[in-house]
């Protein structure tokens, strides 16, 4: 396995662009399984989630060809086709690598009648259930039962599903994964389904606009009441996928905690609106030439900080809320604060595992259930850490460029699922970061 070591204490500076969003990648590859047409997505990001989402459909009988796959690039077309529609399982071996596998659910259903998908894996960042998906799809009439790791879903004895008013809210909120799954099969279901408490994530806003391409008839997408028609069946389309608001919100953090200069092309600031109000609390600055009365997902964004931050509160929500997925990032940010910060984590409660990494450079952190108080401290130490999972090892990267010495973390597989090339990245803004083997790092250790 790779690590990453990092000589910290660099400012960063220059310029970066964000590539297409994992996150919203994964649903509009399954959506694919909706049609037996061709759906191509351009601005596929060339990641390990990408890779598995491939692999699964193939399994599920698609052709795909995957455009600037081996050139280089940071992503690339892909053209997705359905040839054989009697494969209806999705197996262990794939679909433990992540959860978003699940997503496979809702159009296979729909669009065969008959799915057999292995429960999800992905990060261990606490529980996940997938059962707000399954009381979705049995109100859309669909026959489900759980059989030695697998869901067994069948379409009612009418042969399709059947339109319904749906609540998809949780103990956590709106499930997005859940909401992408009922969205998908409603599309093709008899009459008029009506999901209440739908995420409003952009990640649904990009698949309903691909659904909508598709022949589907779809309002409300990006709130929480979503209308769908169903359709007797989809077309083919071509989409390209928003850009990744997650990476652009790492890289933003990245300029606050090194103290740095960084310009961001294609950053979907409207949908970072939570994350600059508080960089802005802090103190770091955030800026755009973009003043367009439009969803702005395609900006230039500048970030600049010049002093230590200051503190803030931060709670993790559903969008528009703060994201879960850039609070480990935030909380290394907020190590180097002149202050105490409190973080609440809402969406993942046990998503805190990096704390104790983080205690390994300095920092100084309390955590009662699913809070952290984060007491600032002047500087952090380079220290050997482990990543635990995807936003852990961002958030641990973070660390590492603005602490002193040298970070090594290891296990960063982790940082292929959802970044690409992450080092060679933040190597042209200034960073010294280099990507290593195992048998490297114990090599150094020695010699140190």
């Amino acid at each position: 396995m790779d690590a990453f070591t990092i000589d910290g204490g660099r400012r960063l500076s220059g310029r970066v662009r964000i590539n297409g969003s994992k996150n919203a990648s994964l649903p509009l590859m399954a959506a694919a399984l909706l049609t037996d047409r061709v759906v191509t997505l351009d601005n596929v990001p060339h990641l390990a989630d990408i890779a598995n989402m491939r692999r699964l459909l193939e399994e599920l009988g698609c052709d795909i060809s995957h455009e600037g796959k081996d050139t280089g690039a940071p992503s690339g077309r892909l053209k997705i086709q359905t040839r054989d529609e009697s494969r209806i399982e999705a197996h262990y071996d794939i679909v433990r690598t992540m959860r978003a596998s699940i997503c496979a659910l809702g159009p296979l259903l729909a669009r065969r009648g008959e799915a057999r998908v292995s429960m999800p894996g992905g990060c261990a960042i606490g529980a996940r259930p997938v059962d707000i998906h399954l009381r979705g799809l049995r109100q859309l009439g669909a026959e489900i039962t759980l059989e030695s790791g697998y869901i067994s879903a069948r379409v009612p004895a009418s042969g399709r599903l059947q339109g319904a008013r749906i609540f998809l809210g949780g103990p956590a909120g709106p499930t997005v994964l859940g909401t992408a799954n009922i969205l998908c099969a409603a599309t093709l279901a008899e009459g008029v389904t009506i999901i209440e408490s739908a995420a409003c994530e952009p990640e649904i806003i990009d698949l309903a606009d691909l659904l909508t391409s598709m022949g589907a008839r779809i309002r409300g997408a990006g709130s929480p009441r979503i209308t769908i028609e169903g359709v007797d069946q989809l077309d083919g389309a071509k989409h390209e996928v928003i850009p990744d608001r997650i990476e652009a919100g790492t890289f933003m953090i990245a300029a606050s905690i090194t103290r740095g200069d960084i310009e961001i092309e294609n950053c979907p600031i409207d949908d970072l609106t939570a994350l600059c109000g508080h960089l802005e609390a802090v103190g770091t600055r955030v800026s755009t030439d973009d003043l367009s009365f439009e969803r702005r997902v395609r900006s230039l964004v500048r970030v600049e900080a010049d002093a230590r931050p200051g503190p803030t509160q931060i709670t993790t929500q559903p969008h528009p809320g703060f994201p879960t997925d850039l609070q480990s990032q935030m909380m290394a940010l907020l190590c180097l604060s002149d202050g105490n910060s409190v973080i609440t984590e809402r969406i993942y409660p046990e998503r805190f595992m990096h704390v104790p990494e983080l205690s390994r450079m300095g920092a100084q952190l309390f955590r009662q259930g699913p809070t952290v108080v984060v007491s600032g401290v002047e500087r952090l130490v380079g220290a050997p850490v482990m990543a635990s999972d995807l936003r852990a090892s961002a958030g641990l990267v973070l660390a590492g460029l603005a602490a002193q010495g040298t970070t090594t973390i290891h296990r960063v597989y982790h940082l292929d699922r959802g970044y690409h090339r992450l080092e060679e990245r933040l190597s042209v803004l200034g960073a010294v970061i280099e990507r290593v083997s195992d048998r490297q790092t114990a090599e150094m250790s020695l010699v140190a």
